[in-house]
């Protein structure tokens, strides 16, 4: 597929180099990842996190036991045209509108 990874080299922290097999090309900084799923802390060791491999049959980045990040994940991060969804920090308040008396 045009996002399986073809080279990584790590940077610093959890931030990783990355080209695709289409020619592109972009750093992705995988913490978020990490601390947000349970499986990936083990990764937060940066030991464990440099003993990464490019496995080429499925063009993902993995490390012991097989774990690896989707390459579309990677290739939508490394890729991104710098636009990126804001979150609010507390939801929105829903509900009817009020309406405005006609002025007669």
């Amino acid at each position: 597929m045009y996002w399986s990874v073809v080279s990584a080299k790590y940077l610093d922290g959890y931030r990783l180099a990355v080209t695709f097999e289409d020619g592109k090309s972009g750093v992705v900084d995988l913490e978020p990842h990490l601390r947000r799923a349970p499986v990936f802390r083990r990764l937060l060791d940066r030991q464990a996190f440099k003993d990464f491999h490019i496995n080429r049959d499925f063009g993902v980045i993995c490390w012991k036991d097989d774990l690896d990040i989707a390459p579309g994940t990677l290739y939508a991060e490394a890729t991104a045209t710098g636009k990126t969804a804001r979150v609010a920090e507390r939801p929105a308040k829903y509900g009817r509108k009020q309406r405005r008396a006609k002025a007669e």
